[in-house]
């Protein structure tokens, strides 16, 4: 089996590196030529993605930004077998969803949505791992969800990441989610560091403030660019944090201590709550 990774960041380095491990036949691509020849010369791809050996492809993974991602497949769309399955990797569904299945049904070939949730908080090629995906979850928006026989396709075409589950749902839905799941944390965090008590912090600080403080440290054009496509789901997260902050400051300037214990107490059940669901 070949694959073609598209993008040489954290996320397509290490596909690059998890497929190569599982015998497939990797070619690759990425903007900065020099990430991609040092892939290819440390024997963790075969060659570079080209026009010529696009066709070899029986899958290929979407590593981009979203809008680079959606560039490259309209640039590229003529050139791919209509056996491949191209999967993009990125953090919102519903823009690229939207663009790239009628070009994917134009052309003949499958396109998949999909996003491996995944990574650290460090970027680019030289972080990447063949087990960066080892027991993660992945979320899949499928062109259609009756298919039984495409999605145990996807599943194959994924086997080299060595998942752990992986959900199937729609577009809408997914933005929907991770809006909070993941893009609410990134601002909370990014917003909770720029205290000036941040700076003044050894000897103060233990595991919470690790937690909580870990994916401040982002890489900003790239969550920008997730940020504002799923704007509409992230401001109404925003909101409703916000107003449940506003009763826990009220509360406080109150000296309000039996309104302070219900919402810690209502906090407490709902963290609760969400562990059984799990």
């Amino acid at each position: 089996m070949t694959v073609g990774v598209v993008g040489l960041g954290l996320i397509g380095g290490s596909l690059t590196k998890a497929y190569k491990a599982s015998s497939w036949r990797v070619f690759v691509y990425n903007r900065t030529e020099s990430v991609a020849d040092f892939a290819v010369l440390s024997s963790a791809a075969d060659g570079k993605l080209t026009d010529e050996n696009i066709k070899k492809c029986d899958l290929i993974h979407l590593s981009l930004y979203p809008e680079a991602s959606i560039k490259w497949l309209e640039e590229h769309a003529q050139l791919i077998d209509k056996h491949c399955m191209v999967i993009d990797d990125c953090g919102t569904k519903r823009e690229i969803c939207k663009r790239l299945f009628p070009i994917a049904q134009k052309y003949g070939f499958t396109f998949v949505g999909g996003h491996p949730m995944a990574g650290t908080h460090y970027s680019g090629y030289k972080y990447s791992r063949a087990t960066m995906f080892d027991g993660a979850p992945m979320v899949i928006v499928p062109p259609v969800f009756d298919d039984i026989a495409l999605l145990d396709r996807i599943k194959s075409m994924l086997l080299p990441m060595k998942l752990g589950k992986i959900a199937i749902t729609t577009a809408e839905n997914h933005d929907k989610m991770i809006s909070y799941t993941s893009q609410l944390a990134h601002i909370v965090s990014n917003a909770y560091i720029k205290s000036p008590s941040a700076l003044e912090h050894k000897g103060y600080s233990a595991g919470s403030f690790k937690d909580l403080t870990r994916v401040a440290w982002l890489n900003e054009n790239m969550w920008t660019e997730l940020f504002l496509e799923n704007g509409d789901n992230l401001t109404r997260e925003l909101s409703f944090l916000i107003d449940r902050l506003t009763e826990y400051k009220d509360a406080l300037e109150r000296s309000d201590g039996e309104t302070l214990c219900r919402l810690l107490r209502e906090g407490r059940i709902a963290k609760e709550m969400s562990e059984e669901k799990k």
